[in-house]
């Protein structure tokens, strides 16, 4: 793999992040594991940033990584800057422990994959609010006024809620409460791990709907991770699409969802479950996902890709745009020929607006 540069596709004049080259690594016995592989992607200002891909593709870590939160052993190489709306930029990687905990929570907040494991069971759902405001020196009165807000926007209502411990909530409930909790503090951006993951279709469906009209109210910048790629069609503004640890594509979400350029990101679509595509139509991706021990050389997509040719084994395409003035980029020698010979089978998807 080559180390790839910032591209034109990704430079805003105001981002909230700028990420550049940046990697996660592991050290472990059979070698070093490159969970994220030199990733350069700006995250604008107001935006909702999908970010999809198999599971194991580095989402979670892309995530992790905004945040300075990955776990040990993993290791955090390059370069994060974060530009709050008043003050100076910070550079979030190499931040004191004090200092990235209180950014974590006052101006990035995360909500993770399973409500249940970010609450403490003992506790009430309202003696984690008031536990939040007081860690962060806030008013805690007034905090929980608040919360309940908060609760009463997600459709929940915060006597109830408040007064219970997690496991009297519904998987619906305790997602919606998490998402609260989040936005107590009033964070500038929220990173969304797989939020909906283990919800059913219509819960799914109507917290997406809760989380466009947060977004919409707070002037919220999201980074919504998910693997299910028509389940953000009516939320992302744009999309960058994971495979192998690295971005093989970025544009506006309608145009990615309708007119993919990458073969991946084509073949990932054709391969999602949902209600419009025959069974028969649906087209599950062959082979597998490459080892982040021994990612091939050339396109990491390679072996997987009908397209691929001598050129894609030794040259690894750069993440460009066909046209400069274009927002819509892919990591692909044959952009045209994806167009032409590996259509696509979602049938509808409603433009976002």
């Amino acid at each position: 793999m080559t180390t790839m540069q910032p591209t034109d596709v990704s430079t805003v004049e105001d981002p909230i992040f700028e990420v550049r080259n940046t990697s996660v690594s592991f050290d472990m016995a059979r070698g070093e594991s490159n969970v994220l592989d030199s990733v350069s992607m700006d995250v604008r200002r107001g935006e909702v940033l999908g970010v999809v891909g198999e599971s194991g593709s580095g989402k979670s870590m892309f995530a992790s990584a905004l945040l300075d939160a990955v776990v040990d052993p993993g290791m955090v190489t390059g370069d994060i800057t974060f530009h709050p709306e008043s003050g100076e930029p910070v550079e979030i990687l190499g931040l004191p422990e004090d200092e990235i905990k209180r950014i974590r929570w006052e101006q990035i907040a995360m909500v993770f994959q399973g409500a249940m494991s970010s609450f403490n069971p003992t506790m009430t759902v309202g003696a984690h609010f008031e536990e939040t405001l007081s860690v962060h020196d806030r008013p805690v009165e007034a905090g929980m006024d608040r919360a309940r807000d908060l609760l009463s926007e997600l459709y929940l209502e915060p006597a109830q809620v408040l007064g219970s411990y997690p496991h009297e909530l519904s998987g619906g409930m305790k997602q919606r409460a998490l998402i609260a909790l989040a936005l107590v503090l009033d964070p500038e951006v929220l990173v969304m791990d797989e939020p909906t993951a283990a919800l059913d279709l219509l819960m799914q469906r109507n917290i997406i709907e809760l989380i466009k009209q947060i977004a919409a109210e707070r002037d919220l910048t999201i980074v919504f991770i998910t693997h299910d790629l028509p389940l953000v069609a009516n939320l992302a503004d744009r999309l960058a699409v994971l495979y192998a640890f690295e971005f093989v594509e970025v544009g506006p979400a309608y145009e990615v969802l309708t007119g993919a350029k990458h073969p991946y990101t084509r073949a990932l679509l054709n391969s999602t479950p949902n209600l419009d595509t025959p069974r028969e139509e649906m087209q599950p991706i062959a082979g597998a996902a490459p080892d982040p021990v021994s990612v091939p050389d050339g396109c990491s997509y390679h072996p997987r890709c009908p397209l691929a040719d001598e050129r894609c084994v030794e040259e690894d395409p750069p993440l460009d745009a066909d046209d400069p003035a274009d927002d819509h980029a892919a990591a692909c020698h044959y952009v045209e020929r994806v167009r032409e010979e590996i259509p696509l089978t979602l049938q509808e998807v409603r433009r976002h607006e």
